[in-house]
């Protein structure tokens, strides 16, 4: 009997260690380029909140259009007026899952090249995307990179044509999660 008490304390144990944590943070950045031979626009965010469950692979993005910092006031007030409307959609979200999310373990250091897929839904636009995801874990800490371009246009985000040239037709989109941290275990 004192055996499966045993090996069951052990089951438990171990089930224990590997349980998968769900991680998030509420200082991610997400940053965009736009670059022309006219102009170049770029704007950081660095109030992303991303909660991302490790055991499930789901993963949450959300930030409100009107943390993006420009360089320039007057680019930043056209871009929430004119272009974004953040009045009218005051969010950006990102609902997707990462494929083999299990195989991360926060216990060693290491890199993961991984796949996300989901939906971003911005300017009150929901569209499928891909990308890939480099998560690198150092000292319990998960850190997240990937980079993807989107077309304005896709989003019924609508560009005047006095200014069409100035900015480019694909934007150039960059995810810094510097460190989740631990949430929950399950």
């Amino acid at each position: 009997m004192n055996f499966y008490i045993l090996l069951f304390s052990l089951l438990l144990a171990v089930n224990d260690v590997t349980a998968q944590p769900k991680v998030f943070t509420k200082t991610g950045t997400i940053s965009f380029k736009s670059k022309t031979a006219l102009e170049n626009i770029e704007a950081v965010n660095n109030k992303v909140l991303s909660v991302w469950d490790m055991a499930s692979g789901t993963i949450e993005f959300s930030l409100l259009i009107k943390g993006f910092e420009f360089d320039r006031a007057l680019m930043q007030e056209h871009f929430n007026e004119n272009y974004m409307e953040s009045d009218k959609y005051p969010k950006a979200v990102f609902k997707g899952v990462v494929e083999n999310s299990k195989n991360v373990l926060l216990t060693s250091n290491n890199n993961y090249n991984l796949k996300v897929s989901g939906a971003l839904t911005m300017h009150g636009v929901t569209k499928q995307i891909n990308l890939p995801v480099t998560i690198k874990i150092k000292n319990g800490e998960a850190n997240a990179m990937a980079s993807f371009s989107i077309i304005p246009q896709d989003y019924n985000i609508k560009i005047p044509g006095l200014v069409a040239d100035k900015i480019n037709k694909k934007i150039d989109v960059l995810i810094n999660v510097p460190a989740y941290k631990i949430l929950a275990t399950k």
